[in-house]
């Protein structure tokens, strides 16, 4: 009987430790924290009381949440920069080695690429290579069918330690905005749609190569 009655005692305990231990996790799975904070794992449009990656990036003012608006578009018009940043340093590396490999008494303008440098390298870096390649009216075949030879640039260690420097800055910039998404924050996603917009607006607005057929 004495075992009976301390099981019955138990099933409230336990039942209550479940009770209590649901209570503490819905703050944290909910649309609050202790801290005052506003985190929601569905689609919300908090503003103030809002909170971004940490406690300590808590939104108290509604110019704050503007503020923090603007950055946000600037974070992922600055990975767009980056990405221009990959291709220009690129093209300036085809440049170089152009440079460097012109024949005596050609000029540079005869060497000059069927296809626009940035063109070429960006079309390298699709193909998930780590050389350039390059094209020029030089590297034609002997022959009579006109076609292009391809040259591989292969860059230097300190030239692919800068390629990748950039690669890691573009990587870590992308990370964070993925992160800002993931609060899922209406006002903070069309902050990042419109980051996208400028940014591919400023800086892929390049030159749109023509070749004849």
């Amino acid at each position: 009987m004495a075992s009976g009655t301390s099981m019955m005692n138990m099933e409230p305990t336990m039942s209550g430790m479940a009770a209590a231990s649901t209570s503490t996790a819905n703050p944290m799975s909910g649309m609050g924290m202790g801290n005052g904070c506003k985190i929601s794992m569905l689609w919300n449009w908090n503003t103030v009381d809002a909170c971004f990656i940490s406690s300590t990036w808590r939104i108290t003012s509604n110019g704050m949440f503007a503020g923090s608006c603007i950055g946000v578009i600037l974070l992922v018009m600055c990975l767009e920069a980056l990405r221009r940043l990959q291709r220009e340093y690129d093209a300036y590396l085809v440049r170089q080695y152009r440079k460097r490999n012109e024949p005596v008494g050609t000029s540079f303008h005869d060497n000059e690429p069927q296809i626009n440098d940035r063109s070429d390298v960006e079309a390298s870096a699709k193909n998930g290579g780590n050389d350039v390649t390059i094209t020029s009216k030089s590297s034609r075949d002997s022959s009579t069918s006109g076609v292009l030879k391809p040259q591989r640039l292969r860059p230097t260690v300190f030239q692919q330690a800068i390629r990748a420097f950039i690669h890691m800055l573009q990587f870590a910039v992308a990370y964070f905005i993925m992160l800002m998404a993931m609060y899922y924050n209406g006002y903070i996603i069309m902050m990042i749609i419109i980051g996208s917009y400028l940014g591919s607006f400023f800086f892929s607005w390049e030159g749109i190569h023509i070749t004849d057929a």
